[in-house]
């Protein structure tokens, strides 16, 4: 097929569909982007140069990969659809520096791939436009598996993008938002309208970079009890946090025990889970996690 970046995204998006006879399956969150400008918005806040390389999940039919194998060094691209593979290879197939691969990105080992393409590249990026549906489990597996990542740069549903650099004691301060500002720094590169994606979503998006951190925002020693708290914290939103956790996780606790620990953490037991900041929850931990190891 000849390279049809000479015409409008949006038609090239139509007229690549219509030459392989694919029909978007709403079963995938499949929505294309189709404005350019937001895509310069997307390759800019990931902050690309030869020396990147990018995992690129969710490519579609490529036009943000165009845009990535323009400025980083290497990309690989996973896509679930099989039927967009062949697509995508055919696109790139002058580019030797641009890698698909058919997985899920759940699935996918990314430690390999990153070992196996990305040696050589002093900075690694993940860029992705991911669906409503997966957006919280590829961020969660991206972040505790701990890869080497400078940024993620993602465009997500409007109201996601919300949560992830939400402060606490507002509508969106959710678990994620602890999870995701405990390994790295969220913000809100731009938004995105419906209108601009093939086919028009119901609800707006964002696009969000998460600049990870050097280490942990807060120091904690347990994590897995860290977020098994954090979780529980937000389960019951309208209940106190000495009647949540305590309904959640230490059930076979004496009530009055948990509420013990709340006081010797210096919060108030009446107090809900999404009031409470990064610090307490770390101090909480810490306490919780004495008095486990005690009891024990």
């Amino acid at each position: 097929m000849q390279s049809m970046n000479h015409k409008p995204i949006s038609a090239r998006t139509r007229e690549l569909l219509n030459a392989y006879g694919l029909k978007l399956k709403k079963s995938l969150g499949q929505n294309f982007l189709t404005d350019s400008h937001v895509l310069s918005k997307i390759i800019r806040a990931a902050e690309l140069n030869k020396d990147s390389g990018v995992i690129e999940i969710g490519p579609g039919i490529g036009a943000l990969t165009e845009r990535l194998a323009e400025q980083a060094g290497k990309v690989v691209a996973v896509e679930l659809d099989q039927r967009l593979v062949p697509v995508l290879k055919e696109l790139f197939q002058h580019q030797p520096h641009v890698e698909i691969i058919h997985g899920d990105a759940l699935e996918v080992d990314l430690g390999a791939v990153i070992q196996e393409h990305m040696r050589d590249m002093k900075t690694l990026h993940v860029v992705a436009n991911l669906p409503y549906y997966v957006t919280s489990p590829i961020l969660i597996r991206l972040l505790t598996e701990r890869y080497p990542l400078t940024n993620i740069v993602i465009m997500i549903q409007k109201e996601v993008a919300d949560r992830l650099a939400a402060k606490p004691g507002t509508k969106d301060y959710s678990s994620l938002s602890v999870l995701v500002q405990y390994f790295a720094e969220a913000e809100e590169v731009a938004k995105v309208p419906s209108h601009v994606f093939v086919p028009r979503p119901q609800v707006d998006s964002a696009v969000a970079r998460l600049t990870l951190r050097e280490r942990p925002a807060v120091e904690v020693k347990n994590e897995e009890l860290f977020f098994k708290i954090v979780r529980a914290s937000f389960a019951q939103r309208r209940k106190t946090l000495l009647n949540t956790l305590h309904a959640t996780l230490f059930a076979r606790v004496d009530k009055h025990q948990v509420e013990a620990w709340l006081n010797e953490a210096g919060i108030d037991p009446k107090r809900r889970g999404e009031t409470l900041n990064l610090e307490e929850f770390a101090t909480l931990v810490e306490v919780i996690d004495q008095k486990l190891t005690a009891l024990s």
